[in-house]
């Protein structure tokens, strides 16, 4: 988890900034589980970056929605409060799933909850464009996250949603690779780091196999 997001302009995905390390770009690969880079419940909760309306507004530019353009979101307390709330539902419900768990009744009530709400709608501009229609809310908005996690999950990469393999990262994200072998939340940061690992443990032993395949990554 990380303390804040910043948006990139040209790929799907998030640059992360962790408490300790580079900022690197994290493609958890669906819109559902871009939001679950702002936080989560229990002990992630210290890793809230959604405090205030405004923050739920940067969020949204950064993520998926930023295509199409001209996203003009109206976000209240109440929906902030909303926001976080189902996002916690869904945190339980991604990593029971990459665990397989049992999902739970109550977070998935709260995801069917708020992907019934109408969603963002789009439009096609004069110049034959897709951009966002007015009147975008924070409700709207979160359903449409909603909507996409409920995509994904009953989708065929549901079996695909994974936890970071990396030591004590619980970054979530879909694999969507073609091999399917996707282990890391990046290759710049967990994935390096396995790499990093593997060539120290070789150095100090170098009779054992070689390793470096696992920390692969599409």
């Amino acid at each position: 988890m990380m303390e804040r997001t910043t948006g990139q302009a040209e790929r799907p995905g998030l640059l992360l900034e962790p408490p300790t390390g580079a900022r690197f770009h994290f493609d958890p690969g669906a819109l559902c589980l871009e939001l679950l880079a702002t936080g989560g419940p229990g002990e992630f909760a210290r890793f809230e970056v959604l405090h205030e309306p405004a923050d739920l507004v940067r969020w949204a530019g950064e993520s998926r929605l930023r295509w199409p353009s001209g996203l003009e979101l109206a976000v209240g307390e109440g929906e902030l409060k909303s926001v976080r709330r189902t996002r916690d539902a869904l945190f339980l419900l991604a990593a029971d799933r990459a665990h397989d768990r049992p999902l739970d009744p109550g977070c998935l009530s709260a995801v069917n909850a708020a992907a019934a709400e109408a969603p963002l709608t789009a439009r096609i501009e004069p110049d034959g464009t897709r951009a966002w229609a007015p009147g975008a809310t924070g409700t709207r908005l979160l359903s449409s996250v909603m909507r996409d996690a409920v995509d994904l999950f009953t989708g065929p990469y549901a079996h695909r949603i994974r936890e970071c393999g990396g030591g004590n990262c619980f970054l979530l994200f879909v694999d969507t690779s073609r091999p399917g072998r996707r282990r890391w939340c990046s290759m710049e940061r967990c994935g390096n780091r396995q790499k990093a690992r593997t060539r120290r443990a070789r150095a100090a032993d170098p009779d054992q196999p070689d390793a470096s395949a696992s920390a692969r990554t599409s």
